[in-house]
């Protein structure tokens, strides 16, 4: 266990229940997404963590409503629900890596797939969005594509998205070592 970064995490539960967070106050008119990025190599810790804070907040914090999305189960679902997943796993074996990226592109495109979470997680009934699974859907989706779409459609809903490698508070850099080459603003949940 890396206790740095349960230090870190134990502060997330203070951070998620301020008013400030929740109502996104201090941020400038900015939408409230925030990163909890992480060493890649505790991965197995957040995902542990995780668990935690969603039956805490369920248990303790039962008047707000935290919806947790696993990005690769959402993704499964996803395919699943289109008849993609068999295809895919076939197009993958048969014509490689690169034959099944270009083939889901199009079904997988942000303007497709953001629009599907929010459906399947309610999220007008939502307080709190919780994204996790970044490194296991790489590179399938993408994180600044998919926090790009959600600007538009999650309002003023804060989202964390857990990150497995650095954020600098412009870019990500997953596995802290592949960079976006994209310019992200969010702020880092927890320095």
């Amino acid at each position: 266990m890396n206790p740095q970064l349960q230090d870190r995490l134990n502060q997330i539960p203070e951070k998620l229940l301020s008013e400030a967070f929740l109502e996104s106050q201090g941020l400038g008119n900015e939408l409230g997404f925030w990163i909890f990025d992480h060493p890649p190599e505790d991965e197995l810790q957040v995902r542990e963590y995780l668990v935690f804070l969603v039956n805490l907040l369920q248990k303790k914090h039962s008047h707000l409503k935290v919806v947790h999305i696993n990005l690769l189960q959402a993704l499964k679902d996803y395919l699943d629900g289109r008849n993609f997943t068999e295809k895919a796993i076939q197009m993958q074996k048969s014509k490689g890596d690169k034959a099944l990226l270009k083939a889901i592109a199009g079904p997988l495109h942000m303007d497709k797939f953001a629009p599907y979470l929010m459906q399947q997680i309610d999220i007008e009934n939502q307080d709190v969005v919780l994204i996790s699974g970044v490194g296991s859907v790489w590179p399938v989706l993408r994180a600044h594509n998919l926090l790009n779409k959600l600007h538009a459609l999650l309002g003023h809903k804060p989202l964390v998205l857990f990150y497995p490698g650095a954020y600098s508070g412009q870019s990500l850099t997953l596995f802290n070592k592949i960079p976006s080459n994209n310019y992200y603003r969010a702020f880092k949940l927890v320095p």
